[in-house]
C-alpha cells in the first residue's frame, strides 16, 4: 500500500491532534514517515470492537487495537450502563489481570476510570486467575467486573472481559445493552481518566483464603489422597496466573509431591518456552512432558495464562504419557463425580450437571444412568454460569464443562475454573491409584459401560469479504438441504438453534428448542452421531464439531475401535466441509 485511505487518515489526524498523550502522538508520526501505511491501515481502518464478551486485540496505537484509550472508552461505557442501571445504589465492581503484557498498566487505567465515576473499586494486587475475579465478585457483593486477558492467544494479544453480578460473564439483554453504551462514546474526550484514589481498594490474600477453602471444601477422597499422598503430579502454569494457587490448592488437598516445571513458574507475557500458551496445543505441554519423563510422574497438568483451562497428560497401558482431550477430561470429572456423590449418598434427584451442546454426549448418557439431570447450553462457558444462575437455591450443581478444556466444580464461580479442575483431576488420579487402577484406565472402563465416544473438530477457514460470503451460503444450503447420510447413517433430527427449532426427519414434527437464538445446526443420526455446524463469531472460519460412538467389548478392543471412529468422522467432516 503506498498511501492511507481517506478514512484512515482523517482518524490518524483526529488521534493527531485530539487529546491523546503525546508518546502516542510520537508514536503515530514515526510510523507515518516511515511510511508504514499497511500497518497503520490495520490500527486505525476501524475501531476495536466490543462485542457479548468484551474486547480483545493486538496491542499498539490505533483505533483497532488495545491501548489505554481504547479500554478507557469500554470502561466509560460499562460505568454509564451501571450507573442507569443501579441509579440509587453505592456500585462496586472488581478488576484482575493475568500475566500478559502491559496488564497492570491497563488494569490502572480501568480502574481510574470507573472510581472516576464515582464508582467503587476493588482491584488485586497483583495477577490473579479469571475464576477468582468470579469468585470476588460474587464474595464482595459487586455489580460487575473486568478481567485483563487474551486467553490463549499469541504474546500481542491483550483483552478485557466483562462480567455481571452473579459473577458471570455478561449474557442477555445486559451484553448487548453494555455494547450500546460503549458504542455511544464518540470521542476519547468523553472518559474520564482521572481517577479517585479514594475509592480504589486493593485486595489479596483474604480472598485467595476464601477462594481456597471454597475450592478444598470440594475434596470427595480424603482418605484416598491420604494413602497416595507421594503420587508424582508435574504442574505448568505456562508462565500464567494461576503459579502460586494451584500449587496451594494441592497441598491444601493433601499432594505432597508436586513437581513444578521451573521454566514456565516465572509470570512472563512473552511466553518465551512455547509457541502459544494454550494447554489445547501438545507443544505448550512438550516442557513439563519431559519433567514428566524425567521424574516418572503419574500425571501432568498445565492450565493457560488465566487459569480458566487446564489440558493434561496421564500413563496408557504401555506407560507411555498420553494427552487427554476436552471431553476425555471434562468426561472423566463428571463420572468421577457423580460416582463420588453417590457412594457418599449425597445424590437426592434435585442435583444437576451442564455442557454445551458441542460438548461429548458420553456426558448425558453417564448422568442418564444415575438420574441425575444433564442441560445442554449453546457454546460459551457464559451460558453455564447464566444457567447456574437461574438455578441457584432450586437445584444443586455438581460439575460442569465444556469441551475446549473449561470445567468447574462446585458453585463458588460462575465461570470454568482450571485451579479447582487441577485439584479434582489430581484428586481423581489418586482415587484411581488408591484402587490399583489409574486415569487412563477409568477412562477405558467409562467406555465399556457407557459406550466409546469419539469427537473431533475441524475448522475450515475462509478468507476476506468472499470468505464470509460463502460461510454464509454454506450456512443456507444446509437449512434448506440437510444432509441425507452422514457416515452411512441416515439424518433423522435437524435442530436449527438460529430458529429454535428440532425436526423429526420421518415424521415431520418440529419441536420448539428453549435457548437463545445462535447460528448452530446440528444433524443427528439413526445410529447417535451428531454433528454441529457453527460460523466463528470472531474469526473468517466455519466449525464442524462430530461425535460418533459404538459400544466397546472391552478395554483391550480400544485401540482398534479409536481407529475406526476416527475415520468415520474424518469422512463425515470432509462429506460436509465440500
Amino acid at each position: 500500500m503506498n498511501a492511507l485511505d481517506s478514512a484512515v487518515q482523517k482518524k490518524i489526524d483526529q488521534w493527531l491532534n485530539g487529546s491523546y498523550d503525546e508518546e502516542t502522538k510520537a508514536e503515530i508520526q514515526q510510523k507515518l514517515d516511515e511510511e508504514k501505511f499497511d500497518e497503520l491501515t490495520d490500527a486505525f481502518y476501524k475501531d476495536l470492537e466490543f462485542g457479548t464478551g468484551g474486547l480483545r486485540g493486538i496491542m499498539g496505537v490505533g483505533s483497532n487495537r488495545v491501548n489505554k484509550y481504547t479500554f478507557g472508552m469500554a470502561t466509560q461505557g460499562l460505568s454509564n450502563f451501571l450507573k442507569k442501571q443501579y441509579p440509587d445504589e453505592n456500585i462496586k465492581v472488581m478488576i484482575a489481570h493475568d500475566c500478559r503484557n502491559n496488564s497492570e498498566t491497563l488494569a490502572q487505567v480501568v480502574a481510574n476510570v470507573f472510581s472516576a465515576n464515582g464508582i467503587q473499586v476493588f482491584y488485586f494486587d497483583e495477577l490473579r486467575p479469571t475464576p477468582e475475579l468470579s469468585f470476588a465478585i460474587r464474595e464482595l457483593g459487586c455489580k460487575s467486573g473486568v478481567m485483563l486477558t487474551a486467553s490463549h492467544n499469541p504474546k500481542e494479544y491483550n483483552g478485557y472481559k466483562a462480567y455481571g453480578a452473579d459473577g458471570g460473564q455478561l449474557v442477555a439483554p445486559f451484553d448487548k445493552m453494555v455494547m450500546e453504551e460503549v458504542q455511544k462514546i464518540n470521542s476519547v474526550d468523553e472518559v474520564k481518566f482521572d481517577g479517585n484514589e479514594e475509592l480504589i481498594e486493593m485486595i489479596g490474600e483474604e480472598i485467595d483464603e476464601k477462594y481456597l477453602d471454597a475450592l478444598t471444601s470440594l475434596s470427595l477422597s480424603k482418605e484416598a489422597i491420604e494413602r497416595q499422598s507421594d503420587m508424582k503430579i508435574v504442574f505448568s502454569p505456562i508462565h500464567g496466573t494461576s503459579r502460586k494457587l494451584v500449587p496451594e490448592v494441592l497441598s491444601r488437598y493433601g499432594f505432597k509431591n508436586v513437581i513444578l516445571v521451573e521454566e514456565q513458574m516465572k509470570a512472563d507475557g512473552n511466553f518465551p518456552t512455547v509457541v502459544y500458551p494454550n494447554p489445547e496445543e501438545k507443544e505448550a505441554l512438550n516442557m513439563a512432558l519431559e519433567k514428566a519423563k524425567e521424574t516418572n510422574a503419574d500425571l501432568v497438568m498445565a492450565t493457560d495464562p488465566d487459569a480458566d483451562r487446564v489440558g493434561i497428560a496421564v500413563r496408557n497401558l504401555a506407560g507411555d504419557m498420553v494427552l487427554l482431550n476436552g471431553n476425555q477430561t471434562g468426561s472423566l470429572i463428571i463420572n468421577y463425580m457423580l460416582e463420588a456423590w453417590d457412594a457418599a449418598g449425597k445424590l437426592t434427584g434435585n442435583e444437576y450437571i451442564v455442557k454445551t451442546v458441542v460438548t461429548s454426549y458420553l456426558i448425558d448418557k453417564i448422568a442418564e444412568t444415575k438420574n441425575v439431570d444433564c442441560y445442554n447450553t449453546l457454546t460459551g462457558f457464559k451460558y453455564i454460569g447464566q444457567l447456574m444462575t437461574e438455578l441457584e437455591g432450586k437445584k444443586t450443581f455438581i460439575a460442569g464443562g465444556e469441551e475446549s478444556y473449561g470445567y468447574l466444580i462446585g458453585e463458588h464461580v460462575r465461570d470454568k475454573d482450571a485451579v479447582v479442575s487441577c485439584a479434582i483431576i489430581a484428586e481423581m488420579a489418586a482415587y484411581y491409584k488408591d484402587q490399583g487402577s489409574s486415569l487412563y484406565e477409568a477412562l477405558l472402563d467409562m467406555y465399556v459401560k457407557h459406550g466409546l465416544y469419539r469427537e473431533d473438530l475441524k475448522s475450515v477457514y475462509k478468507k476476506g469479504k468472499s470468505g464470509a460470503e460463502e460461510i454464509q451460503k454454506m450456512m443456507k444450503n444446509f437449512r434448506a438441504e440437510p444432509p441425507k447420510k452422514l457416515g452411512g447413517s441416515k439424518v433423522v433430527t435437524v435442530k436449527d438453534y438460529q430458529n429454535s427449532t428440532s425436526k423429526d426427519i420421518d415424521s415431520g414434527e418440529v419441536t420448539e428448542i428453549d435457548l437463545p437464538k445462535s447460528n448452530v445446526l446440528q444433524f443427528i443420526t439413526e445410529d447417535g452421531s451428531i454433528v454441529s455446524v457453527r460460523p466463528s463469531g470472531t474469526e473468517p472460519k466455519i466449525k464442524f464439531y462430530c461425535s460418533v460412538n459404538s459400544k466397546l467389548m472391552s478395554a483391550e478392543d480400544y485401540d482398534p475401535a479409536a481407529a475406526t471412529l476416527d475415520k468415520k468422522i474424518e469422512a463425515m467432516i470432509e462429506s460436509l466441509s465440500k
